[in-house]
């Protein structure tokens, strides 16, 4: 796509955003006279691509001085359904995994009402401790029908489970969930790399297919000074 073809807001965001992928913390970014002569728009043009960084925690502006590169933080839309793979590619940043366990179980009694499966029905259990660049940041306990269980022949630790999913012809398409606060047990603390009773938080999401019919069931506990999560309400 040539710059041409999209707004220009967006065409100075995406060069922001390629600008900050390349930068540190504190570094400056180009001044809204040199991104207005860059793009041959109007300041105002400029200043819109540069608050939706700075709504995103992305970057600050210092009246009279300058724009800078904030201290980075990995963000989730809590508007958007994306899966963490997609999350962190669009916030500049690699993401990985360490395979913590793969296997088809016995699902629980929550798992199975949640997944509108009969009792006793077996279930396909990923849990992975999810890296951005490397870092561990969030361990992530995901529940899914039997009937997904090819995930589990899948490269788990280097491609996305949406993306494995979506080649069954289960397409993640919708999800409602809760956001709690919480302080990491013994577990947490090894596998995140922190103290015991550092913060958390702890998103439990259930997303449905193309048709409507419960797919996933995800627990997923964030490290909670390296996240920030944000919400859009409307009246």
């Amino acid at each position: 796509m040539t710059r041409k073809s999209i707004p220009r807001h967006q065409a100075v965001e995406r060069h922001l955003r390629s600008r900050i992928a390349n930068l540190r913390p504190g570094d400056a970014v180009e001044s809204d006279s040199e991104l207005s002569a860059l793009f041959n728009v109007s300041r105002m043009t400029v200043r819109q691509a540069a608050q939706r960084l700075v709504d995103e925690g992305l970057i600050y502006r210092v009246p009279g001085v300058g724009t800078f590169v904030a201290e980075p933080k990995v963000h989730r839309d809590m508007a958007r359904l994306r899966s963490f793979t997609e999350e962190m590619a669009r916030r500049g940043a690699v993401a990985g995994s360490r395979v913590l366990s793969a296997e088809l179980r016995a699902g629980t009694a929550d798992e199975l009402a949640a997944l509108h499966l009969a009792p006793r029905s077996m279930v396909t259990h990923v849990r992975r401790l999810r890296l951005a660049d490397g870092k561990p940041v969030a361990i992530e306990n995901v529940v899914l029908p039997m009937s997904c269980s090819a995930v589990l022949n899948e490269d788990l630790e280097h491609s996305s489970l949406h993306e494995a999913l979506r080649t069954l012809g289960e397409i993640p398409t919708s999800a409602t969930g809760t956001l709690v606060a919480a302080n990491a047990g013994a577990e947490d603390a090894e596998l995140l790399q922190v103290e015991p009773g550092a913060a958390l938080l702890v998103e439990e999401r259930l997303i449905v297919n193309q048709n409507g019919q419960p797919l996933e069931k995800t627990q997923t506990r964030y490290l909670g000074d390296e996240f920030v999560f944000h919400v859009t309400l409307a009246r």
